[in-house]
C-alpha cells in the first residue's frame, strides 16, 4: 500500500518517477490563463486567514459545502473566517475520489509545510499553523514560491490596465501580462449588452453608435493592450455561433438591440460570427494567441444569481454540438491567412477528439503546433480529465509539442495544479515506455516533458 501523497504520488512506475524528479519537478511555470486579481499582485496583498486566501471566492470547494447541506451563512455568508474553516474541514473527509481532496493537502504541503490530515479533529491545529505562516507570506512570495516566470491575468477591454503598467516599471523576477477578454462586447443577448457598449464608449471617449464605431473602439484597446505587453486573447464560447454578415446586416443588428429592439437567434449568430471573425484578425496582425473556451452551461440557478451573482458555482457542461461551427469561424480566418495562433478548449470531455481533430486543419508551415488542444479545463481538470485530454491529443496529434497546463484560478495557492498535472503527464509517458510503447529513451521522453511543462509554452507565446 502506498502512503497517501507522498514523493510517488501518483507515479506508478520508476519510469514515471525518473521523469517526473529528474525533469518536471523543478521546471519554472507559465500560467497563461488565470483569473487572479492584479490589484492585489501589485499591492503584494497580504492575508488575514487561510480561510480568506483559500476559500474566498474558491467555487470549487463552495460546491461540495452546498452538496454538503451546509448552509450558505458558512459559504459565502457573513460566518467568521474560523467557522468557515471549520466547516470545510467537515466536508473534506468525505470527498474520497475528488480532486480537490488532493489539491487541499497538496496546498497545505506545499505552501505551509503541514502534512496533517484535514478534518473536524484537526481543524484548529491546522487553522492556527497555517495563519501564522500566511504572517510571512504575500501574493508574490506566493507566485515566487511556486517559481512561476510568466502569468497572464484575464481583463476587460475597458480596463485601465493600471496595475499592469505599473507592475511593468519594476524589476520583478515573475513577468505579468493581461488577456484580452472581450466577452461583453459579443454578448449581444445579455441585459447588460447596452449598459457596457456605453461603458466601452465612455473608455474610448467617442459615442459608439454603430458597427463601425464599436470595431474602432475594439482597435484601439487591442492596440493599448499590445502596448501594455499582451499577447493573448481569451473567449467565452459557452455556445459556439456563427453566421456569416456583411457589414450592413451587423450594424443593423447591433442599432436595433442598443435602441432597445429585440433580435431573432440568426441576428445574434451574424452578430457574433461578424465580431469573432474581425476579431480574430486584429489578434493575427498582433501576433497574438486567441483562445476560445468552448461549452460552459452558466448560471443554472436563478435564485443563486439573483442572490450571489455569477462565477459563485452554479455553472456546469454544455451539451451543444458545434464542431461545423467552430470550425467556419477558423476557416473564415484561414482563407485570408489571417487565422492566429489559436487555443481551443471544451469543458465537455465528449468534445475532447473533436478539438484533437479539427486543430491538424489548420495548422501552417513554419509554425510549430499553431492550432493547439488546450489542457483539460474546469470540471475535467482532475486525473481521469487530465489523461483523457492527453490520450486524445497524442492518440490525433503530437502531444510532445502541446503547451501544457493553466490554473484557470482566482487563488494565489492553485499552482500546486501544475504538480498534479506534471505528475500526471509523467506517469502517462512512464506507462507507455512500461508497455513497450514507446523506447526507453528517458533523456528525449525527459526532453519532451520539459517542453510541454513550460519551453513549449514559452516558445508559442513569444512575439516575432
Amino acid at each position: 500500500m502506498k502512503q497517501f501523497l507522498d514523493e510517488n504520488f501518483l507515479l506508478e512506475t520508476k519510469t514515471a518517477e525518473k521523469l517526473y524528479h529528474g525533469y518536471a519537478e523543478q521546471m519554472p511555470i507559465f500560467d497563461f490563463h488565470c483569473h487572479l486579481p492584479i490589484a492585489e499582485i501589485y499591492q503584494d496583498k497580504h492575508y488575514r486567514s487561510i480561510t480568506e486566501i483559500w476559500l474566498g471566492g474558491d467555487h470549487y470547494k463552495w460546491r461540495l459545502m452546498r452538496e454538503m447541506g451546509i448552509d450558505e451563512r458558512y459559504i459565502t455568508g457573513d460566518a467568521s473566517d474560523w467557522e468557515k474553516f471549520l466547516k470545510y474541514a467537515e466536508v473534506i473527509p468525505y470527498a474520497i475520489g475528488n480532486p480537490i481532496y488532493h489539491w487541499t493537502h497538496l496546498e497545505l504541503q506545499r505552501f505551509f509545510g503541514i502534512y496533517d490530515i484535514l478534518s473536524p479533529s484537526t481543524a484548529r491545529k491546522i487553522y492556527d499553523e497555517a495563519n501564522e505562516k500566511l504572517k510571512t507570506m504575500s501574493a508574490r512570495s506566493l507566485i515566487l514560491g511556486s517559481n512561476v516566470k510568466t502569468l497572464f491575468t484575464t481583463d476587460d477591454p475597458a480596463d485601465d490596465l493600471h496595475f499592469h503598467k505599473l507592475l511593468a516599471q519594476e524589476n520583478n523576477l515573475f513577468k505579468v501580462a493581461p488577456a484580452f477578454r472581450p466577452d461583453k462586447a459579443l454578448n449581444i443577448n445579455q441585459p447588460t449588452f447596452a449598459a457596457y457598449i456605453q461603458k466601452l464608449s465612455e473608455t474610448v471617449g467617442y459615442p459608439i453608435d454603430g458597427i463601425d464605431a464599436l470595431t474602432r473602439a475594439l482597435a484601439e484597446r487591442i492596440d493599448y493592450f499590445d502596448s501594455v505587453g499582451c499577447v493573448c486573447s481569451d473567449h467565452a464560447l459557452d455556445v459556439v455561433m456563427y453566421l456569416p454578415a456583411t457589414t450592413d446586416e451587423t450594424d443593423k443588428i447591433l442599432k436595433a438591440v442598443l435602441s432597445g429592439e429585440p433580435i431573432t437567434r440568426e441576428q445574434e449568430e451574424k452578430y457574433r460570427g461578424y465580431m469573432l471573425v474581425y476579431l480574430g484578425k486584429q489578434y493575427a496582425a498582433h501576433n497574438w494567441v486567441m483562445q476560445y473556451h468552448i461549452g460552459a452551461l452558466r448560471n443554472n440557478s436563478s435564485r443563486y444569481m439573483r442572490l450571489l451573482g455569477a462565477d459563485t458555482g452554479f455553472d456546469a457542461i454544455e451539451d451543444q454540438p458545434f464542431a461545423a461551427k467552430l470550425s467556419r469561424i477558423l476557416d473564415a480566418l484561414d482563407q485570408t491567412d489571417e487565422l492566429p495562433k489559436t487555443i481551443l478548449y471544451c469543458l465537455n470531455p465528449r468534445d475532447n477528439e473533436v478539438l484533437a481533430a479539427i486543430i491538424n486543419c489548420f495548422q501552417q508551415a513554419g509554425v510549430v503546433g499553431k492550432l493547439q488542444f488546450g489542457s483539460a479545463w474546469w470540471f475535467n481538470d482532475q486525473k481521469d480529465g487530465i489523461e483523457r485530454q492527453l490520450t486524445a491529443l497524442s492518440q490525433l496529434g503530437l502531444l510532445s509539442k502541446f503547451v501544457g497546463m493553466l490554473t484557470d484560478s482566482r487563488s494565489f495557492l492553485s499552482y500546486t495544479r501544475h504538480e498534479y498535472f506534471r505528475r500526471i503527464l509523467c506517469n502517462t509517458f512512464g506507462n507507455l515506455i512500461e508497455r513497450g510503447e514507446y523506447p526507453c529513451d528517458i533523456d528525449t521522453v525527459g526532453a519532451i516533458v520539459q517542453d510541454v511543462c513550460y519551453n513549449n509554452a514559452v516558445r508559442y507565446f513569444a512575439k516575432k
